[in-house]
């Protein structure tokens, strides 16, 4: 009898070891844009709209979460990281309400959370609406613990009245001072509990100018903000002040001209402070209506900060940070490359090259598949007007699934690019398959105005496995 507990203590012992090397063996390197993030529970990472705020030497992003099926307010979640590259889910730091302004069909929308210096309280800030965004006002939660839960109070008040604006952001400056920025460049300032609003410090600037934020260098005020385009991308722009009630001065865009701000639009900017330098974070969405839960992915990139002058000037796919030094890298790959026309790639359906090189379909269910042996894979391809959604999946070689992904490869201009990287795993062969699922992104906006592809095509420039 002793034997056979020992046998199963094994067998358990083993199955364990194996789940908890899969978790810890080779994670995420470095900051990846616009490819799925997976959590600790190989989920899908779901944050857009988010902000993160560093407390006791972790970071914590917040972000809202959403369905495929409908826009209407799903939650906020909370993640912790010590390194920005791999994310852990803390909570559901907000939960939808059973009645009441989030409640049943309503939106809520760009949480920001502030720790607040005279209380030591947790405030999270959000966007509240109806659904045909008609009911618009700042909302405010409170919380004893970072990750929550948050107590919804309902609206922030301002001389007794609520702020009936939709796209905000926050700001907390270097004496402790709480801001509540509004699109267009509104600024109000908090009270000192980060309850209420005390001054309405900058009046609007411009119109438009959705998806707020700002950040401080050598008491020079930045303040980035989007065009009014629904979900559809667009080239963000920025200004400048020495005083947060101005004048501002605008610069222009930060990413060139006709990227669309690398196709994302600004939430948040995060300032890592180390020992040699400082590091900006420009944090973007790259929304992907209607699969905002599955197919919509985050651009964070470092931003050049000189003088009044912010840039972007290229898209760094993978990149990485030293939060002790505060200094930027690059990931050095090291990969096995495979061309599209390899023979270990098995197509099925009507697969042709297209005249950027690419293989590709448009047809549905029309796959692509490779069997590998390595510790992690990406794929690359093509996007365009008239791209579609992919599924991707990895099988280990049991058959079972271990990470699936839907795939957006719509964009305004023709980009080449890495459209998924798996988490690392324990080397060992594996199968990946991607497949045409003939929809694309398609929407209208409040004006009924169409955007959106305008086809389904899937395309598969090449592929890489890591060893």
């Amino acid at each position: 009898m002793k034997y056979t507990f020992l046998f199963i203590f094994i067998l358990v012992f083993t199955f364990v070891s194996k789940i908890q090397a899969q978790k810890t063996q080779r994670p995420y390197r470095a900051i990846y844009s616009g490819v799925p993030w997976f959590d600790n529970r190989d989920s899908i990472l779901s944050a857009h709209g988010a902000n993160i705020i560093k407390d006791d030497d972790v970071y914590y992003l917040f972000g809202e979460v959403h369905s495929d099926t409908s826009n209407a307010f799903a939650g906020f979640n909370c993640y912790a990281s010590t390194d920005l590259y791999n994310w852990a889910f803390k909570s559901a730091a907000l939960r939808p309400q059973k009645t009441g302004k989030l409640g049943p069909n309503r939106v809520g929308e760009r949480p920001k959370v502030m720790r607040c210096p005279a209380t030591g309280k947790y405030v999270m800030y959000m966007h509240v609406d109806s659904l045909n965004y008609k009911d618009q006002f700042v909302g405010y939660a409170t919380a004893d613990k970072i990750t929550g839960p948050y107590d919804f109070k309902g609206p922030l008040l301002f001389g007794g009245k609520p702020i009936r604006k939709w796209d905000m952001g926050t700001f907390q400056d270097t004496d402790g001072s709480g801001y509540i920025l509004i699109h267009g460049g509104h600024i109000y300032k908090l009270s000192d509990d980060y309850t209420s609003v005390v001054a309405h410090v900058n009046k609007s600037m411009t119109s438009g100018f959705e998806s707020p934020a700002l950040f401080k260098k050598d008491n020079i005020y930045f303040f980035l903000g989007s065009n009014l385009t629904s979900w559809e991308k667009n080239d963000n722009y920025y200004f400048t002040a020495k005083s947060l009630s101005g004048p501002w001065t605008k610069q222009g865009l930060f990413a060139p001209k006709n990227t669309l701000t690398w196709n994302s639009q600004t939430t948040f900017v995060l300032q890592v402070n180390g020992s040699e330098d400082t590091a900006f974070i420009y944090m973007g969405d790259r929304w992907s209506y209607p699969k905002q839960a599955s197919a919509a992915t985050y651009v964070w990139q470092p931003m050049a900060v000189h003088g009044t002058k912010i840039s972007i000037p290229e898209l760094q796919q993978g990149w990485t940070v030293n939060l002790r030094t505060g200094q930027v890298g690059h990931l050095s790959p090291n990969n096995q490359r495979i061309s599209n026309q390899s023979r270990r790639i098995l197509y099925k359906g009507n697969w042709h090259q297209d005249t950027t090189g690419g293989m590709c379909s448009d047809q549905k269910g029309d796959s692509f598949q490779i069997q590998f042996t390595g510790t992690r894979i990406a794929w690359s391809g093509h996007s365009s007007r008239k791209g579609g959604y992919a599924k991707t999946v990895i099988h280990d070689k049991n058959g079972s699934i271990l990470y699936s992904a839907i795939i957006d490869l719509y964009c305004l201009y023709p980009d080449k690019a890495i459209k998924f990287i798996s988490p690392g795993m324990p080397k060992d062969t594996y199968h990946l398959t991607v497949t045409v699922l003939g929809v694309h992104p398609s929407w209208s906006d409040k004006r009924r105005s169409d955007y959106g592809s305008t086809g389904n095509f899937v395309s598969l420039d090449h592929l890489s496995v890591t060893p």
